[in-house]
């Protein structure tokens, strides 16, 4: 049995007994740790030692909580041990390992979803998604995944509108409010950098859902699952990604995500206005990541495993209408682009399209973007389940 697959089949024993009571007697081990000292607040972490938890006293009943608690070690996945995810906030924070153990959960997940009678795994605990910028697939998706696992959601739509931000309430404050009426926060911001200040405030879990052009972890994450599952591989891929690339979140996690595995190439395919940043170029090159600039949508097309097409973002340009229409309608994949991609690729795009893949395509079995959407379901809910029950 895998590492991940232990770890799993553990949780799902934890997972049975109330939500909020973990014992520390767990007979596969997992909550029995050697929890030392009791942290204040850590922002997201990446070495795997920090996790949110609060503990609190009732009678003889411990109730585990979100807070912050360390270990003396930071255990390896690898050896069986429980390392600790507590926000998700970028890209750069998964290594391969992780990702694969998240794969694997999510894996599983799509068996719950499967099943007529709904999994009791997070009764008991609520969900806030803090969302102030428009969203149908995410904020529904982690909402399904939330209710298919048996939790609770409050929602605000457009909090940017909608709530005491429109009143002029720090974001800080906001999060120390909603965190007293639920367990985990997923939010979408207009601002990059948003849910680092969220997480640094907040006592419990908080996933980005999307900040500005800023990142989108958990859609890079259910991409790079979508890529495994239909290309069989993610060591040796050529993925072209094509559209705005300046202002796509989507595609700038996505390459954080593909630098981690070997032998992959990525080709930039976009109008001038909105080419990707030197930032990404950067991450790439000092990762040993080959990257190639083209103007050429169909000579890329016809070399990649994945031709991942996105939005010209009309929200990102502000007044400068004429660089958006500059930009809109340069690259579309139709039956041409589709003709010349190889028989076992796919088209990918993080929805919602626009004309920028004209529907004729929708028919191809190539055409895998309704399926990527659906993907997102099990990786949000493996992350809701790791995130409150660990693994």
């Amino acid at each position: 049995m895998s590492a991940a697959s232990f770890l799993f089949s553990c949780s799902m024993h934890v997972g049975v007994s109330h939500p909020k009571v973990a014992a520390k007697s767990s007979p596969c081990g997992l909550l029995n740790q050697p929890w030392n000292h009791l942290k204040s607040k850590t922002p997201f972490g990446h070495s795997g030692v920090l996790e949110k938890s609060k503990l609190s006293q009732k009678g003889d009943e411990i109730l585990w909580r979100a807070g912050a608690l360390q270990v003396e070690s930071a255990p390896s996945f690898s050896m069986g041990q429980k390392f600790h995810l507590h926000d998700v906030i970028e890209a750069q924070q998964f290594d391969r390992e992780t990702l694969n153990a998240i794969f694997e959960v999510a894996r599983s997940m799509e068996s719950i979803e499967s099943k007529s009678s709904r999994s009791q795994m997070l009764k008991g605990y609520l969900m806030a998604t803090l969302f102030y910028e428009p969203s149908t697939r995410t904020r529904l998706s982690f909402e399904s995944a939330m209710k298919r696992l048996g939790g609770d959601v409050l929602t605000t739509e457009n909090a940017r509108e909608f709530s005491s931000a429109a009143k002029g309430e720090t974001l800080e404050d906001t999060i120390r409010t909603v965190e007293g009426y639920s367990d985990i926060i997923v939010m979408r911001h207009f601002e990059s950098g948003a849910a680092k200040r969220a997480a640094t405030t907040a006592s419990i879990p908080v996933i980005n859902a999307g900040d500005g052009p800023g990142q989108h972890p958990s859609q890079a994450l259910l991409d790079v699952y979508t890529i495994e599952r239909e290309i069989g591989k993610l060591d040796g891929i050529r993925v072209g990604l094509v559209g705005d690339l300046a202002n796509g979140r989507t595609v700038r996690s996505l390459a954080y995500l593909l630098a981690k595995y070997q032998d992959v190439k990525i080709y930039f395919v976009s109008p001038n206005v909105v080419k990707m940043k030197d930032d990404i170029k950067d991450y790439l090159t000092s990762k040993g990541v080959e990257w190639e600039e083209s103007a050429d949508l169909m000579e890329v097309a016809s070399k990649c495993n994945v031709v991942y097409q996105t939005r010209i973002q009309k929200e990102r340009f502000g007044e400068k209408i004429e660089l958006y229409e500059e930009a809109r309608g340069k690259y579309i994949v139709n039956q041409d682009v589709l003709n010349v991609m190889q028989k076992h690729a796919v088209v990918m795009h993080p929805l919602p399209r626009l004309d920028e893949i004209t529907v004729d395509v929708d028919s191809d079995p190539r055409a895998a973007y309704f399926r990527q959407a659906k993907n997102g379901l099990y990786i949000r809910m493996a992350l809701l389940k790791v995130l409150l029950l660990g693994w």
